[in-house]
């Protein structure tokens, strides 16, 4: 009898032990490691992301504006054309946030996203190392849930929609992916500035990022009328982004701020 209650207690042991560590296994699995807080109030150099196409001639009044601030501003070139895979542009992304600090000795970058480049911007602060250097994200009229604009391209010209186009059509695996979840993962502040007249991100509301301050042209100046190739050279959006980018905390402008940001 002793020696059966001896290997019945075994047994309980060892059962008791296979759970705990499956348990434990179970747990570790899911354990999310949180990610430091980047400082805020020592901003570092800026990185400007053109969007599709890569064209930089678009970004350089931003850039200008930025450097008469007194800020290191630099525009990334993108690889290719720029009309290749969003995730080898966030790749490239990554590799001149990290040539910036070093040339800089920052602790860490800004990033203005336009277009296209706020999605990138935001598939390298998830997935490509961006949550410990990025302090803050600012994305200008970036398709962020997709344009149907991509979207009809992908189905009825699919010849002249390369990667970058079908990634950034409605529902693409490149986007549901990217916005599973936490749209705007720990690390940076993010700011996403937007117009309802923008012609190009179709809806204009896809540049929604959920978790950002929300920036919408027209609450700021009722009147204004920003397309969207027009966004990084709009005094106001120029104005904007210069104030989600100081040292002091990100703010949400509001029409008592519309004269002062003209």
């Amino acid at each position: 009898m002793a020696r059966s209650r001896m290997i019945a207690l075994a047994v309980a042991v060892l059962l008791v032990g296979l759970a705990t560590g499956v348990l434990g296994a179970l747990v570790n699995r899911h354990r999310t490691v949180a990610v430091p807080t980047v400082p805020q109030d020592r901003p570092g150099p800026v990185l400007l992301v053109p969007g599709y196409g890569g064209d930089a001639r678009g970004l350089l009044t931003l850039a200008a504006a930025l450097v008469s601030a007194g800020r290191d501003a630099q525009i990334l070139l993108l690889p290719g054309d720029g009309t290749g895979d969003l995730r080898v542009q966030a790749k490239a992304l990554d590799a001149a946030a990290r040539a910036a600090l070093a040339r800089t000795g920052a602790a860490s970058v800004d990033v203005v996203g336009y277009s296209a480049g706020g999605v990138v911007a935001r598939l390298w602060v998830r997935s490509y190392g961006g949550a410990g250097l990025a302090r803050r994200v600012v994305t200008l009229g970036s398709p962020h849930h997709g344009t149907k604009l991509a979207g009809l391209a992908s189905v009825f010209s699919p010849d002249s929609c390369p990667a970058a186009c079908r990634q950034l059509a409605p529902h693409s695996d490149l986007l549901d992916a990217l916005n599973h979840g936490d749209e705007t993962p720990a690390g940076p502040e993010w700011v996403s500035v937007w117009s309802t007249s923008d012609g190009v991100v179709n809806p204009p509301n896809s540049s929604r990022l959920d978790g950002a301050v929300q920036v919408v042209l027209q609450r700021v100046c009722p009147a204004a009328r920003t397309a969207h190739d027009e966004l990084p050279k709009d005094p106001l959006v120029l104005a904007v982004v210069r104030l989600e980018l100081a040292a002091t905390p990100v703010v949400l402008p509001g029409p008592a701020d519309c004269s002062r940001l003209r």
